[in-house]
């Protein structure tokens, strides 16, 4: 029940009132396109037409409805629910009570995909370029040690670009042989 009546006190009362019959900004706007009064005037229609005649809501859910919305009770408690917020808001305002009008800006969660997740967006784009840029330096200052490491060893005059005598070498492949088949046999 509280929260039909805050409900009710927030969109039934306070926004028509301040809308309507608030301070006047001056802003004029024109009528809207035909294809915006359809739509608003077919969502209006089915509105009342699902408060008039819920049976025809109920028919289409996928399980049987046992509640029956215009009974005494419910209408009564209702009414007395309007009344009593209405009552409420107009004693307030006729005595200054209210709480004045704020000039403000509602934030909503549409914020954070128009505003944030675009400039968080941007910010971490550069951050991942910046990063990026950074490791391609490294990597490429560390190939290029690499590249002078092998060169120093294996380049035009490096020991390993030197020729060897063959019977070194008969000897190196001797060794490694005799050293394979001692490991596989033993």
């Amino acid at each position: 029940l509280f929260a039909s009546a805050g409900v009710f006190h927030h969109a039934g009362i306070k926004i028509p009132f301040f809308a309507f019959f608030a301070h006047d900004s001056g802003i004029r706007c024109e009528e809207a396109p035909r294809n915006m009064l359809v739509a608003m005037g077919l969502a209006a229609a089915l509105c009342v037409g699902i408060g008039v005649f819920p049976e025809a809501l109920y028919a289409i859910l996928p399980y049987p409805i046992a509640f029956d919305p215009y009974t005494t009770t419910h209408v009564v408690t209702q009414l007395q629910l309007l009344a009593w917020s209405a009552l409420a808001f107009s004693v307030l305002v006729r005595t200054g009570i209210y709480p004045p009008e704020l000039r403000s800006v509602n934030l909503d969660f549409d914020w954070i995909y128009r505003k944030f997740l675009p400039v968080a967006a941007v910010r971490v784009w550069g951050t991942l370029e910046r990063s990026w840029e950074c490791l391609n330096d490294m990597l490429a200052h560390q190939f290029e040690i690499l590249v002078r490491t092998l060169s120093r060893h294996h380049g035009l005059h490096g020991k390993l670009a030197a020729t060897w005598p063959t019977g070194s070498m008969v000897l190196w492949v001797t060794v490694l042989l005799a050293a394979c088949l001692i490991f596989y046999y033993f």
